[in-house]
């Protein structure tokens, strides 16, 4: 992955999470990758996701329980050597808007094993 398709993964990562649309999200998900979310526990009872399955299953309980969401992107890091990209951006979860970051790794298939929500001050 070059900077510029990750550039471009994470618009399409926004726009997927804009339109609620899980299985595009979780289309660059390896079966087994694990995700860390502190919202996770409110959903699945623990904040630790392991597996593609179980991240379907999170995410589209929560989808259901918001009516809005609305990301905004405001740039992105990107490790090539260490295959690891922070998308940072603007989370407004049904009018609550809060600033986040999700930390995400890939691996040499571009699939992301692992993966890190991080959520910041209230905007």
């Amino acid at each position: 992955m070059t900077r510029t398709d990750a550039e471009d993964f994470a618009a399409r990562w926004i726009h997927a999470w804009n339109r609620k649309d899980v299985a595009a999200v979780l289309s660059h998900f390896t079966d087994d990758a694990r995700f860390i979310s502190p919202k996770a526990a409110a959903f699945v009872g623990d904040p630790v996701v392991k597996g593609k399955a179980a991240l379907a299953a999170y995410w589209n309980r929560a989808v259901n329980k918001i009516e809005t969401i609305e990301f905004k992107l405001e740039r992105i890091v990107w490790d090539a050597e260490a295959r690891e990209l922070i998308v940072f951006y603007e989370a407004n979860l049904n009018g609550a808007r809060s600033r986040a970051c999700e930390a995400m790794h890939f691996d040499t298939s571009d699939k992301q094993i692992f993966g890190e929500a991080l959520y910041g001050a209230a905007m």
